[in-house]
């Protein structure tokens, strides 16, 4: 027996040696960064991955599941200790029914979609190079609400929406996890110095969602051409000097380069907002469209009670401008989507408001007299995040306050749901009017007023 111990002892040394040359062979040993890599990727892929939310999630789904069957337990055991009776007696259907909606189906239920809450990441890429993508936050909230409105939304109708980004995000200051790298670069300056010629990199961060960006201790640049803009009584009409505009992240140099005939121009959107001579013609020119309604005709439905808003869209001002003509105070939406929108409309003497769809209006409650939007909400926006925006409107929007929407424009199949948007308010309709665009498309254009629910 004692020369078989020597022969397996003798097999056991010889397997370890094995075993050990081939950890060598592999760069254990040899600080090998691609047996790391291989190893250890996971805990890299997922250090930004919020594991106590999505562990508090799923325990709270174990917790109901088990009472669930604690409760399905103690029947059966209630049941098996009153054999007797319950052979004796009789269980109408109906009581069998209420047990099962009340006792089995409805909690189950409840988990299921407290399951299907939980958000785990995706994985892109391919095996050798796994790249995990999460929704930022979505795991450390459990409220549904707020879930829905950081929830990335995606276009309706294109991969890309009209910002040209792949999705909308409703900012709470999250998104900003995703574009580290961005914004990085973007608080990498010289304290006191002179800031980049880098608004374009902080308006990419707006669009991804990184909003309200931090702020920065350097100066900004202006034009080094910069001139004296031209007196209000000349602005409102003409197009602002050139030299006081920064044209070093445009397509264009200059406004003439902007013409709507330029197909090199940069921008997609208002082709025609930089020809004085076209937009000297909207809002008070009657034209054929039954959508095209003209201001002197809206301000009429609350004669003088018109003082203040705001234009949500895309443009230079020029219902700003034309709304100053009539003594009324319009704040304007605008984004330097490949042109100078908001330079122009302060350049004209008017008031530019730069933020996007992710934010909340920043106007208290129940205070403009006015909201108008054309432009910029058509059919490819997401049905969840148009909710979001029209509620945020009708929360600024005074009782009696006038919601103009101007040649908004969808697929022929889409417009019952974009009705119900709009029409969920129950706003008085003073101007309702649908139009064809094309075969497949239409557009509405409506005047609402706020009802008062005074309380």
């Amino acid at each position: 027996m004692g020369w078989i111990q020597i022969v397996l002892g003798g097999l056991v040394i010889f397997v370890s040696l094995c075993s050990l040359f081939r950890f060598y062979t592999a760069g254990f040993f040899l600080n090998n960064e691609d047996i790391c890599r291989q190893f250890y990727a996971v805990k890299e892929d997922y250090s930004s991955f919020d594991i106590r939310a999505l562990n508090a999630q799923i325990d709270d789904v174990l917790n109901q599941l088990d009472s669930l069957q604690s409760k399905l337990e103690l029947s059966v055991q209630t049941m098996e200790k009153n054999k007797v009776d319950l052979q004796k007696g009789t269980v109408s259907r109906l009581e069998h029914k209420r047990y099962l909606e009340e006792e089995v189906i409805r909690p189950l239920y409840q988990a299921h979609i407290a399951l299907r809450q939980i958000r785990l990441p995706s994985i892109e890429g391919n095996s050798t190079e796994e790249v995990v993508k999460e929704d930022p936050l979505i795991n450390t909230f459990i409220t549904e609400e707020i879930r829905k409105y950081i929830t990335p939304k995606t276009s309706r109708v294109s991969k890309t929406n009209f910002y040209g980004t792949e999705k909308i995000y409703n900012t709470i200051g999250h998104a900003c996890v995703l574009m580290k790298k961005e914004l990085q670069e973007y608080m990498d300056y010289d304290i006191g110095s002179y800031c980049r010629d880098d608004w374009n990199l902080a308006q990419k961060l707006m669009l991804g969602g990184c909003d309200p960006l931090p702020r920065r201790r350097c100066l900004t640049r202006a034009s080094k051409l910069y001139q004296r803009p031209y007196p209000i009584n000349e602005s409102l009409w003409k197009i602002p000097d050139g030299r006081n505009v920064r044209w070093s992240n445009y397509q264009c140099r200059n406004y003439e380069c902007l013409s709507s005939k330029n197909p090199k121009r940069g921008y997609i959107k208002c082709s025609g907002c930089f020809e004085m001579d076209k937009e000297k013609l909207k809002w008070v020119t009657n034209t054929s469209l039954p959508i095209d309604f003209l201001i002197k005709h809206v301000l009429k439905v609350k004669p003088g009670e018109i003082r203040i808003g705001l234009d949500f869209g895309v443009g230079t001002g020029t219902f700003a401008a034309r709304m100053r003509e009539e003594n009324v105070t319009i704040v304007s939406t605008a984004l330097n989507l490949g042109a100078p929108f908001s330079e122009t409309i302060a350049l004209r003497g008017l008031i530019p408001l730069y933020l996007t769809l992710n934010q909340r209006l920043p106007f208290f409650d129940n205070t403009m007299d006015m909201i108008h939007t054309t432009g910029i909400l058509d059919g490819w926006i997401d049905l969840q995040l148009l909710d979001f925006i029209l509620f945020d409107w009708d929360r600024i929007l005074r009782p009696g306050g006038l919601l103009w929407i101007d040649r908004f424009f969808c697929s022929r199949k889409d417009l019952d749901d974009f009705m119900y948007m709009f029409l969920q308010f129950r706003y008085k309709k003073h101007k309702w009017a649908i139009s064809p665009k094309s075969k497949d498309e239409v557009y509405l254009s409506a005047l609402l007023e706020k009802p008062p629910r005074s309380l």
